[in-house]
């Protein structure tokens, strides 16, 4: 499975984002979930962003990026100080020593999520010439972001008769960039991961999980902003019944004279 994950190629790096327009368009109806951050009223799931993150960790960071967040971002999730420290531990940095000779050191927390390749050039050859996008804006730079990506994760299947697939190449029907045919194999199958709060791992599950939590890395603060909106919202409201009904009491006044 590791050589899977490894050796599979993220074509959503190959269409730009007017392709992806008009692929939304002229595709299939993408599949539909009630995510919990849509609405006014929106907010992230703490739990189901921990399950996403580990989804991220153990599967898709063999191959993606995500050089927008830093593991102090984790605390977000509900990870302590101590832990977010742990995580960032796991990895190791370049440095300079006291000495200016290179060196590596263990990560911190203010360090970004590490690149799994150290430049392009090494990921094309590691991913048949495709370069895996970096994923911390994935959701925003998709028409309907959250399903595109959902409905991407469980859209694979055996092609029609009439689609002749190039070599390599894996059939996705809501890929709609002409053929179908994406360089990234299928990566999410039932029970891949193990949840530390006992969720099923099932393929939809894993999906919903790590798509919430690319959508909280694309918009963090999509918490405050809809507080913030409600607020202004809110007093909007007052304001324009006080106003309206400050109106009522001039206009009466003068009606009497």
């Amino acid at each position: 499975m590791k050589k899977i994950i490894l050796a599979a190629a993220a074509a959503l790096a190959i269409v730009p984002v007017s392709a992806a327009v008009n692929a939304a368009e002229e595709g299939p109806q993408l599949m539909h979930v009630e995510w919990t951050f849509d609405g006014l009223f929106g907010k992230f799931d703490k739990q189901q962003l921990q399950r996403g993150y580990q989804v991220y960790k153990e599967v898709c960071s063999s191959c993606h990026s995500m050089n927008y967040v830093a593991f102090r971002n984790l605390e977000d999730l509900g990870y302590s100080e101590g832990q977010v420290k742990a995580v960032a531990a796991e990895y190791e940095y370049p440095d300079i020593d006291d000495e200016g000779s290179e060196t590596t050191r263990k990560g911190k927390a203010s360090d970004h999520f590490k690149n799994p390749y150290p430049n392009e050039k090494f990921a094309r050859a590691s991913n048949n010439g495709a370069l895996p996008p970096d994923l911390s804006l994935m959701t925003k730079a998709r028409v309907d972001g959250p399903n595109y990506v959902y409905s991407l994760l469980l859209g694979y299947g055996e092609a029609p008769e009439d689609i002749q697939m190039l070599d390599g190449m894996n059939y996705n029907k809501y890929f709609s960039s002409g053929s179908y045919q994406i360089a990234m194999a299928q990566q999410l199958f039932d029970d891949l991961v193990t949840y530390a709060d006992g969720t099923p791992a099932t393929a939809e599950q894993m999906s919903k999980d790590v798509v919430a939590f690319l959508h909280w890395a694309a918009e963090p603060k999509l918490e405050a902003r809809h507080s913030t909106g409600f607020r202004v919202m809110l007093y909007t409201l007052i304001f324009t019944i006080l106003t309206y009904l400050l109106k009522k009491r001039i206009w009466a006044r003068l009606e009497k004279k």
